[in-house]
């Protein structure tokens, strides 16, 4: 279902693409197009976050004929993909090490939604770069702050509180400047489903920025998460992304790696951590 949406929203941005699925549904054939973009609408599936769709999407976006600008509407938060906020605090950065800046790039949270059934809208813009600057990014230095984002939809504004100080609770012990903003939001903006969360980034003195993030379980699946757990279990994740070291995060990586590729004959020096499986 999810990988059929992903399919439908590559022929969007693309134009003379051709897509051959077999009656079961086990082969593919594709013969790729030009990359065109302008603007465009996609309901993503709500069985996989937007982050899944996303992350294609910032490969992409800057190699297009018009500069792209897409509204993707779905689940913005899961446990399963990078959530919009990670991307928009860390992948954003990412881009404009290469070159790939400009006010028109952005990623704006309209709506959130929660799994199972989502209902979030995120626009994500980018301006067109034709040629990528190769870069040297091999000292991540000190970090200096921390900012991140509680989050409370369909439940009560409490929650979102609950899980800052659990945060804070262990994040105060390394460091003083820890801002953790509060997003609770309302009604129409809320989406379909209940649930919290917490998305948090380090940002170090020559500008690598680290993040980590949880969700909590979907509606009916799995048991009850209690925010301060949730903030606590975050709060470590973050410090775990920081001792695995690097100038990009685990959920970057691949995306670093993939524009080196694409950039100039220079050549670009990245350190990493240990590679994730994915990457």
């Amino acid at each position: 279902d999810f990988e059929a949406s992903f399919i439908r929203l590559i022929d969007k941005v693309t134009n003379g693409s051709q897509i051959e699925i077999n009656q079961t549904g086990t082969t593919l054939y594709y013969q790729p197009g030009l990359l065109y973009g302008g603007s465009l609408e996609h309901d993503c599936s709500p069985t996989r976050g937007i982050g899944y769709y996303l992350e294609s999407l910032l490969c992409l976006a800057p190699f297009m004929k018009h500069p792209l600008k897409i509204v993707l509407r779905g689940v913005t938060n899961d446990q399963v993909d990078p959530s919009v906020d990670v991307l928009k605090a860390t992948a954003l950065p990412l881009l404009k090490k290469f070159g790939i800046d400009g006010e028109s790039l952005e990623i704006k949270i309209n709506r959130r939604g929660m799994p199972p059934k989502g209902g979030g809208e995120i626009v994500f813009a980018c301006p067109v770069r034709r040629v990528l600057q190769p870069i040297q990014f091999t000292d991540p230095g000190k970090i200096k702050r921390i900012r991140g984002t509680a989050y409370s939809v369909r439940v009560s504004p409490q929650m979102a509180n609950r899980i800052v100080e659990s945060a804070r609770s262990i994040l105060n012990k390394f460091l003083p400047d820890i801002y953790i903003y509060t997003d609770h939001m309302k009604g129409v903006s809320s989406g379909k489903s209940p649930g919290f969360g917490l998305c948090l980034t380090a940002e170090t003195i020559n500008g690598t920025f680290l993040s980590a993030e949880l969700a909590s379980n979907p509606q009916g699946q799995g048991a009850a998460v209690l925010p301060e757990e949730l903030g606590q279990n975050c709060a470590k994740l973050l410090l775990e992304e920081v001792y695995r070291g690097g100038c990009v995060d685990s959920t970057n990586q691949s995306l670093a790696l993939l524009l080196m590729t694409l950039g100039q004959r220079d050549v670009s020096k990245v350190l990493l951590g240990p590679l994730s499986p994915y990457t």
